[in-house]
């Protein structure tokens, strides 16, 4: 099979417009009733990747500023904000400080965050200096022990059996192929799991392989299963064990000083333009 028949994998993004106002009506109430403002959120699960099921929730993850005061405080604060799970909505979020402090060591959840397809609310110029800081400070070495970790330990849990489920696969797939986007010297993986598969995976019978994977998983529920897939069990006790086996070098110590400027410069840009609306 040439290779302009994979130009795209099978890749699906739902986000159905009544849950999507509902997701919006729920951050504008937090913000009212936290008296924060949300800078970024998004969607951070199976919609994110691009595989999600008929049954599968709403991941919404989002990052917020509070008031100047609120970082002046002897005592810390609760630096997070949860909703209740309501009905398939999963919201919850992070302070900007709090984020930042995460994206010094280069977390990977946070960076998925801020690559997801699906974006309910941004700060365009806030978000854009961000993602900046991120890409900068990115560390390799972090990122990738993370992703085979993951991988290592959902493989372990998950596909062990001779029967396993669809999604379970996908959970062991797409941190192995974060890792060999890394090994490979890609930088900060994408979320989007096509786009991921499609730049590392070069052999075309398990591209189709993959392909047969994402359309049952798209279809069934998220508690289907079947028996074992050879080729991607094969393809995946072998990726782990070379991911396992490779020595990642140790990245130069990133300039993280910049991150104190953006934490400061936001947080009075957002204390300025709330007063204006005052």
């Amino acid at each position: 099979m040439n290779h302009t028949q994979h130009e795209k994998l099978l890749s699906a993004h739902p986000v159905d417009d009544a849950v999507r106002a509902q997701i919006m009506d729920s951050l504008r109430a937090l913000e009212h009733q936290h008296d924060v403002k949300v800078l970024f959120a998004c969607e951070s699960g199976s919609r994110g990747w691009g595989f999600a099921s008929p049954d599968s929730d709403y991941d919404v993850r989002f990052i917020y500023v509070n008031r100047p005061a609120w970082y002046l405080s002897v005592d810390p604060h609760r630096d997070v904000i949860e909703l209740p799970i309501s009905g398939d909505l999963d919201i919850n979020g992070w302070d900007l400080r709090k984020a930042l402090q995460l994206l010094k060591r280069s977390n990977p959840t946070l960076l998925e965050w801020l690559r997801s397809p699906i974006v309910y609310m941004e700060d365009v110029d806030v978000m854009t200096r961000f993602r900046g800081l991120a890409e900068t400070g990115f560390s390799s070495l972090r990122g990738y022990h993370h992703y085979v970790s993951m991988a290592k330990k959902n493989f372990r849990e998950h596909l062990k059996g001779e029967v396993v489920r669809y999604k379970k696969y996908l959970y062991v797939l797409r941190p192995l192929l974060a890792a060999r986007w890394i090994r490979e010297g890609g930088g900060v993986p994408p979320m989007r799991f096509a786009e991921l598969a499609q730049a590392t995976v070069r052999d075309d019978a398990l591209l189709d392989e993959l392909n047969r994977l994402l359309e049952v998983k798209m279809r069934a529920g998220e508690a289907a299963t079947s028996t074992r897939w050879p080729a991607i069990h094969a393809f995946i006790e072998s990726e782990l064990q070379m991911a396992q086996a490779h020595k990642v070098e140790h990245d130069p110590r990133p300039d993280t000083s910049g991150l104190d400027v953006f934490l400061f410069d936001v947080v009075t840009h957002v204390e300025e333009k709330k007063n204006e609306r005052d």
